[in-house]
């Protein structure tokens, strides 16, 4: 969502770069760079002004620190004022005197709010080990009962529906008195998604509120309606005592300006954001570290925890023992690579990383490339997974066509692979790391990238991302540049 903004505030403080001092005058194009690409990102105009006006103050007459050039703090200042601008620091869900904790959710029509309730659900199941309950009170949109039902079968969340025709205030009472008798501790009331324009909905919003006196008001938004979901949000928080707000749709291709309007003009912190469509695809929303993603810095914290939350730890420490004695073979190839794809979309996972996101901006990459790499061990025997040097010509031919490639596609996957076992092995007994591993499957490579966290290797598919030692996983394939 942010990429373009990313790209334009790039250019901000690059104006700057080799001066010796923050000046007045040197600073004046990196702040007219950063208030168009504001208003380019469809940024609320009195809130770029003001940003812009924060930005200059924090910087124009600003020492510079030794050994730091004047560029990056230029990017230290603005880091601090888009954090601010973000909300500061990272806030949290109510909390409850005494359970249930009664969220209610609501939100204009389209904007994700029944799939975020479930998503919000699975998130306090997995992550906070409570028990919640989901209210289906939207009585307004067909099916929207029977889907948040299907979502609570699907996750295992537990579902309350009334029966009968009954208006949504009565339907919350009865699932707040369904919860305290069964031993829910949050119950979230999925309400209609309305227009902010229509009164009766409005009228009906405040009377589900009164009745059931929710310990926090979660507004979601959608981060593809720009300044739409500003003017919305200030609808309901001028009818609502809003806690947080929701931002859904942040994996759209959004200008992003939603979420640097919506905190400054409702006074309300971003609490999750919404980066997929996958029931697991929603993160607490960390203003310093969205900032780090805005400007390019990437976001290792948040890769980190998503990885220790899908790799078995105990698995990449064995398999990295056998890639560096050269024991590694198709079979810890394969579980490594489903790994790896639960991280998500290899683009997204890359562009956590520092600097890298910026130098992806013109790459495609095919995940299905990990389908076809898959298709191909498949179609191996489980002896000839578990040694490679078995697969003669015949059995490559055989390969091929049990997995739908061409006899180049199963050569170069075994040739890569023994070459990827053979430096790694050098590398176990102390060797060093070479230049270029070039990635299995990654072609010409482009030299030396050291890999994050102890990746053995970010290939591309022309040209790849080779990595620096350590555990982890021995390469990322697929990418080709535009």
């Amino acid at each position: 969502m942010f990429d373009s903004l990313a790209n334009a505030l790039g250019k901000a403080y690059r104006a700057i770069v080799g001066q010796k001092t923050l000046t007045e005058a040197n600073v004046d194009d990196g702040i007219r760079a950063v208030r168009q690409a504001l208003l380019e990102a469809d940024v609320n105009f009195q809130v770029a002004k003001e940003f812009v006006a924060d930005v200059r103050q924090r910087v124009v007459g600003q020492k510079v620190i030794d050994s730091v050039e004047p560029g990056q703090q230029f990017v230290k200042c603005f880091h601090d004022a888009l954090t601010e601008l973000l909300g500061g620091q990272a806030a949290g869900l109510p909390v409850a005197d005494a359970p249930p904790l009664v969220l209610m959710m609501c939100g204009l029509q389209g904007s994700g709010k029944t799939t975020t309730c479930a998503k919000l659900a699975l998130y306090l199941r997995k992550h906070k080990k409570k028990n919640p309950l989901l209210v289906a009170a939207d009585l307004q949109r067909p099916a929207a009962v029977e889907q948040l039902q299907s979502l609570g079968k699907q996750l295992g969340v537990a579902v309350f529906a009334a029966a009968g025709s009954k208006r949504p205030p009565e339907v919350c009472k009865q699932g707040l008195a369904f919860a305290q008798a069964h031993g829910h501790d949050v119950v979230i009331l999925d309400t209609a998604g309305r227009l902010h324009i229509d009164e009766p909905l409005m009228q009906e919003l405040q009377e589900v509120h009164a009745g059931t006196k929710p310990h926090g008001v979660l507004l979601v938004c959608d981060a593809m309606l720009g300044q739409d979901a500003v003017n919305s949000a200030k609808e309901f928080h001028a009818r609502l005592p809003l806690h947080g707000l929701i931002l859904t749709k942040v994996d759209g291709d959004s200008r992003g300006g939603a979420a640097l309007s919506i905190v400054k003009v409702t006074g309300r912190p971003i609490l999750f954001a919404g980066v997929g469509e996958k029931p697991d695809d929603l993160e607490p929303f960390d203003p310093s570290r969205m900032a780090g993603r805005i400007l390019g810095m990437g976001d290792v914290v948040g890769l980190v925890e998503k990885a220790q939350s899908v790799i078995d730890e105990r698995e990449a420490e064995k398999a990295a023992r056998k890639l560096q004695k050269g024991q590694f073979n198709f079979e810890d190839f394969l579980a490594q690579m489903n790994m790896i794809r639960k991280l998500g979309p290899l683009k997204k996972v890359l562009g956590m990383l520092p600097g890298v996101g910026a130098a992806m901006k013109d790459v495609d990459f095919d995940d299905k490339h990990m389908k076809r790499l898959e298709a191909m061990i498949l179609s191996m025997t489980p002896r000839e997974r578990q040694k490679p040097d078995l697969i003669d010509l015949p059995r490559r031919r055989r390969i091929a066509a049990g997995s739908g490639n061409q006899l180049d596609a199963v050569n170069g996957l075994i040739k890569q692979f023994k070459t990827m076992q053979d430096l790694m092995k050098k590398l176990g007994k102390g060797g060093g790391m070479p230049p270029d591993l070039g990635g299995l499957m990654g072609g010409g490579g482009m030299g030396g990238m050291p890999g994050p966290g102890g990746f053995p290797g970010l290939p591309g598919g022309g040209r790849g991302f080779p990595g620096g030692g350590g555990r982890g996983f021995p390469g990322f394939p697929g990418g080709r540049r535009r």
